[in-house]
């Protein structure tokens, strides 16, 4: 198997949430997005962008509400929205089936990439310590896709050790978080963001490294 499908894999199950809406073509080729409600340990929802092409919904009816299990990779793109560029992220479904399974972990995802920009360390009001860290994991035909990830307790700390350039692979969950954006004095939006939360990750040095696990995982 290539190796570039090895450094992006992401497996989730959950709900259809939105109909299915045209994306757009390639080479003959139509893509289309919808919504998908992945369920966490604690019973709260990420709801995921997902990208399909038409060829996987062949005798495949996507009714909201429907169970699936989605094999993919996590992509990203810059988009014009509001007057400026902003980072979209959505998963593209490789294969998709329907399933009456509830997965004991319905999600999971491995990156293994590059740092491209400093980690950012810092300590909430409530005293948890996170790490910011963006990395660029390579795709086909010298492409790249660049994936917010957030890294919890001793993880975050370890993000401390880590400059731009290293290569390190994580383990964790695609989750989506809302949060407010204030646009004026008396105007505030609602937002979401979506970033990978990290449960294990390790630099790449050599064969035989070491995961750095943290239970701490910022599930909730």
């Amino acid at each position: 198997m290539d190796t570039i499908f090895l450094n992006n894999k992401i497996v989730l199950q959950g709900k259809v949430a939105t109909e299915l809406e045209y994306s757009h073509s390639m080479y003959g080729e139509s893509f289309y997005t919808f919504s998908l409600d992945v369920v966490r340990l604690s019973d709260s929802k990420d709801t995921l962008n997902i990208t399909v092409s038409e060829r996987l919904l062949l005798n495949l009816k996507l009714d909201i509400g429907t169970n699936v299990v989605i094999d993919g990779q996590l992509r990203s793109y810059n988009k014009f929205v509001d007057g400026s560029n902003r980072l979209i992220l959505t998963v593209f479904a490789r294969e998709i089936q329907l399933t009456d399974e509830k997965f004991k972990n319905p999600n999971e995802i491995y990156l293994d990439g590059f740092i491209c920009k400093e980690p950012v360390y810092r300590t909430t009001p409530f005293g948890r310590e996170i790490a910011d860290v963006l990395l660029a994991v390579n795709r086909a035909y010298n492409k790249s896709d660049y994936i917010p990830t957030i890294a919890w307790g001793r993880n975050s700390r370890f993000c401390k050790t880590l400059s731009v350039g290293d290569n390190i692979r994580v383990w964790g969950r695609l989750q989506s978080r809302e949060y407010q954006k204030k646009l004026s004095d008396d105007t505030v939006a609602k937002k979401v963001a979506y970033e990978v939360s990290i449960s294990k990750m390790e630099k790449v040095k050599e064969e035989n490294a070491q995961p750095n696990s943290d239970e701490e995982q910022g599930i909730s």
